[in-house]
């Protein structure tokens, strides 16, 4: 296996752990993973993680790569929605002051920075081209 196929398995191997790892902390309360936001999109990237590591362990480059970008895509889509969703989530109480306090009171953690990172690290192999070899012909 070469070496940037290793970092992509390691890239999706991330995204794989990221799904467990704390995304959202709301009101100091509890931390929300991915499957607490959003369980069958958690599935989807799961899923997207596995078919990557497929492809990369049987060398399939088109599989692995469109995986990669999927899953990068994928986790821009979750933190948008996660972004979104944390802005108007007290927006039904009529008091400006206290929704804005209850809001900054939701915190993002550091569950993004290993999603992201694994979406990134899967996506690089792709830049990395393949070695020509070269023969010598002699006659």
């Amino acid at each position: 296996m070469r070496i940037p196929s290793l970092i992509s398995l390691l890239g999706f191997i991330l995204i794989v752990v990221a799904t467990y790892c704390p995304m959202l902390c709301p009101l100091g309360l509890m931390n929300w993973n991915v499957f607490d936001l959003n369980k069958p999109y958690a599935i989807a990237m799961l899923l997207v993680a596995v078919i990557g590591i497929i492809g990369v362990v049987f060398s399939v480059t088109k599989v692995a790569r469109i995986a990669a970008w999927l899953s990068l895509v994928l986790a821009v889509l979750l933190y948008a929605a996660a972004y979104f969703q944390v802005k108007d989530y007290f927006t039904f109480i009529p008091f400006k002051g206290i929704a804005t306090f209850l809001t900054s009171k939701i915190k993002f953690k550091w569950g993004w920075y290993v999603l992201f990172t694994g979406a990134v690290l899967a996506l690089s192999s792709i830049f990395i081209p393949k070695k020509q070899e070269v023969y010598n012909k002699t006659t």
